[in-house]
């Protein structure tokens, strides 16, 4: 059992929530961790280039002029992929990128990234995040005060309006839920902050 300290919205520690980590896969898996991240990146990709052939540049299939005697370089016509507009030699299509990965190992992926996120002391856990008012200062101040100043992925259970709004103008801070959490997100923030319930929950 690992002991992760809880913290209130002040930044002091108001208990500890005990996380088993067999849970959580019992020991970080590096290369399926790998693996997912290969997954997600893969699958961000569009594929959506494409270049024109020799054959769908507009223009005449007429040679330029005669193959002798002109003292020039033999040339055909100007479609021709060595002049200034003609076609690609080798033109790129449209390929899709994405990969497969079963649904059981990116759940154990995201739960081997917030092991080793628990082992690292790069999860912050809140008993509960209130504000105020919907200000991002609001917002900032209680992550000055959590210790939290590089990126972030704050986890709810579910996103509320004035939270959203409080932390869209922190470039550094990414909103989700925990039921979209995966290991791509968790991997690429410094710290992920997420609530006593919610992690209660993801556990469960």
């Amino acid at each position: 059992m690992i002991e992760v300290p809880v913290f209130n919205i002040e930044g002091a520690q108001v208990g500890t929530v005990s996380i088993d980590e067999q849970k959580l896969g019992g020991e970080v898996n590096a290369p399926l961790l790998k693996q997912a991240l290969v997954y997600y990146h893969a699958n961000k990709r569009q594929g959506t280039v494409r270049t024109l052939a020799r054959g769908e540049v507009e223009g005449s299939t007429r040679k330029l002029y005669r193959q002798k005697g002109t003292g020039n370089a033999r040339t055909g016509g100007i479609r021709n992929p060595i002049k200034v507009g003609g076609g690609h030699a080798k033109q790129k299509r449209p390929k899709d990128w994405s990969l497969d990965l079963p649904k059981k190992a990116r759940r154990l992926a995201r739960n081997n990234a917030l092991l080793a996120k628990i082992k690292d002391n790069q999860l912050k856990v809140v008993d509960q995040f209130t504000l105020s008012e919907p200000k991002t200062k609001l917002f900032a101040g209680v992550l000055k005060k959590l210790g939290i100043d590089r990126t972030v992925l704050f986890a709810l259970e579910s996103k509320t309006e004035p939270i959203v709004r409080a932390s869209r103008n922190i470039p550094t801070t990414r909103l989700t839920t925990v039921a979209q959490l995966n290991a791509w997100d968790i991997l690429r923030n410094r710290t992920v902050l997420i609530t006593k319930s919610g992690l209660e929950a993801l556990l469960a």
